[in-house]
């Protein structure tokens, strides 16, 4: 039997009689996983708020049990007016039972504003807590809107939890030295959006007015086939058992058939990924609750979109193969606009888009050893000029991407071992008339380095040690310059680290699952929280960390 069976496994691991506590940091872990764990947590900030009046709106109430998609209404909160200092999205879940790791999404307005996943629970069921900083989407909640969600989920006799989740719109007043929040003047979902193969496509018309314009999209490879771990995908010729050809992909917006934006995908593992749930019983992978979407600037291509008509839009993923399904893409569209002109002119004098340079290495045949060694270069820049009532205004984009895999296995991938880095650099440089230019950096940073084992068990037939050791980072740091003068310098870093191993295919009490699992998180800069730190420790299912400084 092949490691990367990972339904089956999942599976298995989904029945163990476990249920779930929460316990305060410190206390004496068991020696194994027995019949509780504490619930998940993560270390990220919580959202920062000002001290003012505040409203709230509860917008999904829901148990979620099948595919079908849950549908509410939104209004805004009369009692709060219509310009708040900041936006911020809860949502608390329950789940009982036995389930897999399920994923989710919440529209508002047609337009995505949380993708998520969910934990795998326990018989006596766990809660767990997601909260997004919306306040960047404040203009769509100005009126009332449909609301959407789904979370995917099958219930039956066997998989038998249910997700019980409830999530609200808290929205705050200025004040407490917070003024209205500088957002764009419009959020846009891409209309008449349907799929063509693997891409998405649709269309967007834009104000004629239109300054700037930047695309968000949540993508996702998922849908329990390969895609969902294409970081580890191998050429058929390897016999590798993920043959979803080479480990690169990239997420191309194209309008009016160019390329306007490119930008790298975040490797999502899934609470039931890596063959080991014990991994993120407590501690889930960075961003697994929430998940971030791509962002890219298209303001070099406003000149063209602001003339009042409807432009074709692609959203496509490079490097899947021909016929392969597997990626959830939903982009959304932030519009700012001059309040002093109902016409803004302008053109594109730039497009470099040469195609990835990607160098790879391929070793391997059947069920025996093998590798794929890659690197994968990409670059793009963009330009162009608006007139607007402050002048002629010149933006430039570039975007440098690198991805480096090292991905090696012994026979029979009894053995599995993955090195992986990506890089996704991004400048906006924008110039007005008198030669002043504004500088924003994006410098986003991915890591994997982890192995995951499969050997029989000594002295059981058809028993498996099944080990995974991993580290995961997820950086970034953000710079934005202003006439020469240095606004913001923030830099943020999230790592998890866990080893787990558990023996599969036996009975339930011979299964000795056991996991330590760590996550850091640091943030320096911030405009509202300036520095956050915080540790987490869990052994055996037990908080023993839960450190929170600066």
């Amino acid at each position: 039997m092949r490691p990367r069976l990972l339904a089956a496994i999942a599976a298995a691991t989904l029945l163990a009689p476990l249920a779930a506590t929460t316990a305060a940091a410190g206390a004496t872990p068991p020696p194994e996983f027995g019949n509780d764990w504490d619930n998940p947590r993560t270390a990220a900030p919580p959202v920062p708020v000002p001290d003012t009046k505040s409203c709230s709106v509860q917008i999904v109430d829901h148990e979620f049990r099948d595919f079908a998609v849950y549908s509410n209404e939104f209004t805004p909160p009369a009692a709060c007016g219509t310009r708040w200092s900041a936006v911020r999205l809860r949502m608390e879940g329950a789940v009982a039972g036995r389930q897999f790791d399920r994923l989710g999404w919440l529209d508002v307005g047609g337009v995505r504003v949380l993708t998520t996943s969910t934990p795998e629970p326990s018989p006596d069921g766990i809660t767990w807590h997601v909260e997004k900083d919306l306040t960047e989407l404040a203009p769509l909640f100005t009126t009332r809107q449909q609301v959407q969600m789904s979370i995917g989920n099958v219930v039956n006799e066997t998989y038998t939890g249910v997700l019980d989740v409830q999530v609200w719109l808290d929205f705050y007043q200025p004040g407490d030295g917070r003024g209205p929040a500088k957002t764009a003047d419009r959020v846009l979902p891409l209309a008449d959006s349907r799929r063509e193969d693997t891409d998405l496509v649709g269309s967007i018309t834009l104000p004629r007015n239109t300054t700037q314009v930047a695309a968000d999209v949540f993508a996702t490879g998922s849908g329990g086939g390969c895609e969902e771990f294409w970081d580890t995908s191998a050429p058929a010729s390897t016999g590798y058992s993920c043959s979803d050809g080479l480990p690169y992909r990239e997420v191309d917006v194209t309008i009016d058939g160019k390329l306007a934006g490119t930008a790298l995908p975040y490797a999502v593992i899934y609470t039931g990924g890596w063959s080991n749930p014990f991994l993120w019983y407590t501690i889930p992978s960075p961003n697994a609750f929430d998940i971030p979407p791509l962002r890219y600037d298209l303001t070099p291509f406003a000149g063209l979109l602001n003339d009042g008509r409807a432009h074709d839009v692609r959203i496509s993923v490079a490097g899947v193969p021909a016929g392969q399904s597997g990626w959830t893409l939903a982009p959304r569209f932030r519009v700012w606009t001059d309040p002093d002109r109902e016409v803004v002119t302008g053109g594109l004098t730039k497009l470099q888009a040469p195609a990835a340079s990607i160098d790879s290495t391929v070793t391997g045949a059947g069920d025996k050893a093998g590798s794929v060694v890659l690197g994968a270069r990409r670059s793009f820049t963009a330009s162009g000029w608006l007139d607007t009532s402050k002048g002629r205004v010149t933006t430039t984009v570039q975007r440098d991407l690198t991805n480096d895999s090292d991905h090696r296995w012994t026979d029979d991938e009894a053995d599995d071992v993955l090195k992986a880095t990506w890089r996704d650099r991004s400048t906006s440089t924008v110039t007005t008339a008198n030669g002043k230019p504004s500088v924003t950096t994006e410098d986003l940073r991915y890591a994997k380095d982890g192995t995951l084992g499969f050997h029989p068990h000594p002295g059981i037939d058809g028993a498996y040690d099944v080990t995974g050791d991993i580290t995961i980072t997820y950086a970034q740091d953000s710079t934005a310059m202003r006439f020469g003068r240095t606004v913001l310098n923030r830099s943020m870093s999230d790592t998890y680290d866990g080893k787990a191993s558990w023996v599969y295919n036996v009975p339930r009490d011979q299964r000795h699952g056991m996991a330590t699992t760590n996550e850091s998180y640091r943030l320096t800069g911030d405009p509202l929280l300036g520095c956050y730190s915080r540790d987490l420790t869990s052994v055996n299912g037990t908080f023993t960390v839960d450190r929170t400084g600066c």
